[in-house]
């Protein structure tokens, strides 16, 4: 009884799995709308489009928004796979078959928006010494998830 109980429990993380989804699915959404305001500024005879660096800060934060909603569709799609069914059809790239797959996916992923938020920035700075703390930041944390990286693989 108790093993029957508790064997059923895993599909508790079905609750997760929709949750993250649904933040999945509302981002794209969100992504997708500012994407079609930031065409339209592009084009807009109201907008003064003569600063390119504006519509380029826009572009690079509409796709920090998709690598967000990528990392919430990867940790749905991962968990789904590690708790509830792992016969789920994925291309071979994003397969999950333990927890240490799911977090190397993940930090690919992060890795990624750490760089494109690192891309907004020098976008944004008007001062380039300002850039030395976040980036320094930003490369200290690249450097870790490499060292875990490399020690979960071995």
């Amino acid at each position: 009884m108790i093993n029957r109980l508790i064997s059923l429990t895993r599909y508790s993380i079905g609750i997760a799995v929709g949750a993250t989804l649904l933040v999945s699915v509302a981002l794209l959404i969100y992504g997708a709308i500012n994407t079609v305001d930031v065409i339209y500024a592009a084009f807009s005879t109201e907008v003064d489009t003569s600063n390119g660096k504006t519509l380029l800060a826009e572009a690079v934060a509409i796709v920090d928004i998709f690598l967000v909603a990528t990392v919430m569709y990867i940790v749905a799609i991962g968990l789904y796979a590690l708790f509830v069914d792992d016969t789920v059809k994925l291309p071979l790239w994003l397969e999950i078959h333990n927890l240490d797959d799911l977090k190397e996916k993940l930090l690919g992923v992060i890795v990624v928006a750490l760089a494109v938020l690192f891309l907004g920035s020098v976008i944004d700075i008007s001062n380039p010494t300002d850039l030395l703390v976040p980036g320094l930041t930003i490369a200290l944390v690249i450097g870790s998830i490499t060292f875990f990286l490399r020690t979960l693989r071995q």
